[in-house]
């Protein structure tokens, strides 16, 4: 009861400072709907837990709860050994065998069974949880309302982002960044789609925001936001920076778009060939080992959508033939879903809205024009992160979650696709 009274408290305070926040005073938002779309993050956090506890009751493999137990176990620490609990959080010398024996070992996913070589997110994951227990005071219910806080703000950055974009778009970037199914339900708990929602928002808001912000708002949101992503989903970064890159620098020179989307990519691509000489950066032989760790983990797991996927084997031929069914499982995949339970169902459905949605806007007979920088700073991103995604998650449960950024980019490239033709959306740097 205590944590519901302190949870509710929590609440109240964000209420009141969404209502009068100015940050919100982009079109289409204000503070009354800004204020009802948290309460719904609430509640999407609220039925999180209620999935997590009564339909998969398992709490050592929920990730919303195996990272908040890990992390009370952190946060134990403050009470009778601050400086143990400050060297964790901030990962400063807390590499010592008393700090193994003493919290790691006490921990179910400080160490992964199926470990890469790379950093691991999950220490992000109990630190985030960690720190969050300075608020909440080792209450679950407090988590969930902070979390949902984060993700409101992040969520609110990514819309005045997209805005500054497409303006003409206004009430499909708020359904597609604040109310479809998935997106609404996994960034609304102390998960890592929490800290990257954020992440997002803040970075695309610092890169788009131009006059309309001073550059030390932006430079903050910046650090922030690439922070944020590269301590989450380092490969959702990786996908979104070519196409920033070129958008950035297209600005004002439109006429060389292409050109400029061209180079930049050419320039990843080589220098992704240069670093492969280091065998440990081959990126083929790292998204074979990735592919390979996630099915040993689901079948480990006995995950129950998994699925066969084309093996790739270290090379560069086994990307370019299982591209297209990589396509396929980000894209299409889901929608066979449909049926095997509420979230299946949901996900399923979810798919089959946005792809029609995005072929409607792309197709509608309204004349337009098309602001091409943007479309294929969409493209750009879609396409590489649904590779990357594709290639290497045999599960169609965990790729619903992951391709969650991708569904704002869809509906924002086929916003650019049919720009009003009165409209500009080239934003000053």
């Amino acid at each position: 009861m205590a944590g519901v009274v302190l949870a509710a408290v929590y609440a109240g305070l964000l209420l009141y400072l969404l209502g009068r926040w100015r940050g919100v005073e982009v079109e289409g938002l204000g503070p009354r709907r800004t204020q009802l779309l948290f309460l719904l993050k609430v509640g999407a956090g609220a039925a999180l837990w209620a999935i997590y506890t009564f339909i998969y009751p398992d709490r050592a493999t929920a990730d919303l709860f195996k990272y908040f137990d890990d992390g009370m176990v952190m946060y134990g620490a403050l009470p009778e050994a601050p400086m143990d609990y400050l060297s964790m959080l901030f990962a400063a010398g807390n590499d010592a065998p008393h700090f193994d024996v003493t919290y790691y070992q006490r921990m179910n996913n400080w160490y992964r069974a199926f470990e890469t070589g790379f950093y691991n997110d999950a220490h992000t994951m109990i630190r985030y949880n960690a720190f969050l227990g300075l608020f909440s005071f080792g209450h679950f219910a407090v988590h969930v309302v902070l979390a949902a806080g984060l993700a409101t703000w992040g969520s609110i950055m990514l819309y005045r982002a997209l805005h500054l974009l497409v303006p003409h778009g206004t009430n499909v970037l708020l359904v597609g960044i604040f109310l479809l199914p998935t997106v609404l339900l996994w960034t609304s708990g102390a998960l890592k789609e929490n800290l990257l929602i954020a992440g997002l928002g803040a970075a695309l808001w610092g890169l788009c925001a131009g006059a309309t912000a001073s550059p030390a708002q932006r430079s903050l949101a910046l650090f922030f936001g690439i922070s944020a992503m590269l301590l989450v989903k380092s490969y959702v970064f990786l996908s979104l920076l070519p196409g920033a890159l070129a958008w950035s620098l297209s600005q004002g020179r439109q006429q060389h778009t292409w050109s400029w989307f061209a180079m930049t990519h050419g320039l990843l691509l080589t220098a992704v060939l240069v670093i492969g000489q280091n065998p440990s950066l081959n990126a083929p032989e790292i998204l074979a080992r990735q592919q390979t760790d996630f099915v040993n983990m689901a079948r480990d797991v006995k995950a129950g959508s998994l699925v066969d996927l084309p093996p790739l084997n270290g090379t560069w031929a086994s990307l370019l033939h299982a591209a297209p069914h990589a396509l396929y499982m980000t894209f299409i995949s889901p929608i066979a879903m449909l049926g095997h339970g509420a979230l299946g169902t949901l996900a399923g459905l979810e798919g089959i809205a946005v792809l029609v949605l995005a072929l409607v806007i792309t197709m509608r007979g309204a004349k337009g024009r098309t602001d091409l920088s943007v479309a294929l700073w969409s493209a750009s991103f879609v396409v590489q992160l649904g590779l990357l995604i594709g290639w290497t998650t045999p599960v169609i449960g965990a790729l619903v979650r992951y391709r969650l950024p991708i569904l704002p980019f869809l509906l924002l490239g086929a916003l650019a696709l049919r720009a009003p033709s009165t409209t500009s959306t080239s934003v000053s740097s």
